[in-house]
């Protein structure tokens, strides 16, 4: 089951995070053997990968960049260790945020939505989306 980032989400992030320290969010990804775009059909076919790596995050990066955003990590997830049965996932990745603020005006913008999102959602067949902060180990 596909879930997305929804205003509800969004609220319950925002009332629980710190509101001035950077956020990375982790990212699991799953992504469709060909993507599907219901919308966009003069796009030339292609796997929900290439969509995701040559379509979304140009746009996305076009959007996040000047508002101080850094991709930090990504991954190919080799093997799975400790998970439900049946969870499977191609990639992981880590972008760090200035502050949570940041994360929900992009997600919430127009050119977000109209350039970037529609990538996401034909690339992607399941993903999670983890807000979090750092941890700072005593010594």
């Amino acid at each position: 089951m596909f879930v997305d980032i929804d205003s509800a989400s969004l609220e319950t992030a925002g009332s629980s995070l710190p509101g001035d320290q950077p956020i990375f969010m982790l990212n699991l990804l799953r992504y469709r053997d060909e993507a599907l775009y219901p919308d966009k059909s003069e796009l030339p076919a292609c796997s929900g990968r290439e969509a995701y790596y040559a379509r979304y995050v140009p746009a996305f990066r076009k959007v996040a960049i000047p508002l101080g955003v850094t991709p930090t990590w990504l991954g190919s997830v080799g093997a799975l260790l400790v998970a439900a049965q049946g969870e499977a996932w191609h990639d992981a990745a880590m972008v760090r945020y200035p502050d949570f603020a940041t994360f929900r005006a992009i997600v919430s913008s127009s050119d977000y939505r109209r350039e970037a999102e529609p990538h996401r959602l034909a690339a992607l067949a399941d993903w999670r989306l983890i807000a979090t902060t750092e941890v700072q180990v005593p010594g």
